[in-house]
């Protein structure tokens, strides 16, 4: 729910009065007036269309400390943690390992190796950034 009812203080003239907390105020408690087309228009950015699930998560998995919290249910379910666990497999290997073909050998020979010969960034990234000459 986007705000409930016991925030609203008036509804009056086209202007919807109501109750809000200000975290940035040491949570003060704090009155706030706004037309009725604009309290809606932020009431309606709460709403979920139509086929989203709202998802919350409490316990071990509330945002708070989640890390530290799933590494102990990690370690009192005898779970591996992510220091002991086998070094994670390249693509190359992955695709060797579900197809059958390797991506290191020549696509047309079948017989030389593939060698790296340089690898490129995103074109993003090579951009030069200009340098402020003054």
């Amino acid at each position: 729910m986007a705000i409930s009812n016991n925030r609203l203080i008036e509804i009056d003239n086209g202007q919807v009065r109501f109750h809000w907390k200000d975290y940035r105020d040491n949570s003060q408690i704090k009155v706030m007036d706004l037309e009725a087309d604009e309290f809606i228009r932020r009431f309606l950015l709460h709403v979920l269309p139509e086929g989203f699930q709202r998802i919350r998560y409490y316990g071990f998995l509330a945002n708070r400390d989640r890390r530290k919290k799933l590494a102990l249910c990690r370690q009192l379910l005898g779970m591996q943690t992510s220091c002991q666990t086998a070094p994670v497999k390249g693509y190359r290997e992955l695709f060797q390992e579900l197809t059958g073909r390797s991506l290191t050998r020549c696509p047309r020979c079948q017989q030389g190796q593939m060698v790296i010969v340089e690898s490129l960034l995103p074109a993003r990234c090579r951009i030069p950034i200009p340098l402020d000459s003054s």
